[in-house]
């Protein structure tokens, strides 16, 4: 039986951003495991925002279809994104928005979320790490089928929160960060087996 395949992204694109430095833990983090890893940057993919009349004016653009692709050829996803008012980043909310609208490529079902596993984290220069943002994703991805697990990962502090080589400082977080990628791996593997 093939390696569960994870996909890791972040819902952030600024320069210096710390859940894009999380992100980058995470896949080396995931490469130790049993598992083939794939990260994406969200930059490489640029979307309208969601607007219904442009999707029946011109259809659902390729970079959606591509990401929906992406979405449906991995077992697992580990997702990352900051916290904006309390909430998801406009940029990972319109991604997933748009990633939802693509159901076949003409060709094919394409199902980007349903029956998938999927971690999620979040970096913040605040003490609670991105927590409230946490809780919006979870419920969203839930509803489109994802099974979120209850391993999630909110770094607080995130400004001092990484050494020169991006690894998390904090013991205790790194322990909990080490915990949530193995019980993606593990969770997506049982999944495939069954």
């Amino acid at each position: 039986m093939r390696q569960p395949k994870i996909l890791v992204l972040a819902g952030s694109i600024r320069s210096g951003s710390f859940n894009t430095r999380l992100a980058g833990a995470a896949t080396r983090e995931l490469s130790l495991g049993d598992c083939e890893v794939t990260r994406i940057s969200l930059e490489d993919y640029p979307l309208p925002i969601y607007n219904a009349d442009l999707e029946v004016s011109e259809g659902v653009p390729e970079n959606a279809i591509r990401l929906a692709k992406l979405f449906d050829a991995h077992d697992g996803f580990f997702i990352v994104g900051p916290e904006y008012n309390g909430s998801l980043s406009p940029l990972l909310k319109n991604t997933i928005d748009w990633i939802s609208r693509v159901s076949s490529d003409g060709e094919r079902d394409i199902i980007p979320y349903r029956g998938k596993v999927a971690v999620i984290a979040a970096a913040s220069p605040g003490a609670m790490g991105g927590m409230t943002m946490l809780y919006h994703l979870r419920d969203i991805l839930v509803r489109l089928g994802v099974l979120v697990l209850s391993e999630q990962v909110a770094v607080g502090g995130a400004a001092s929160a990484f050494d020169e080589d991006e690894r998390l400082e904090n013991e205790r977080t790194a322990g909990l960060f080490s915990d949530a990628c193995k019980a993606l791996i593990e969770k997506t593997s049982y999944m495939k087996a069954i």
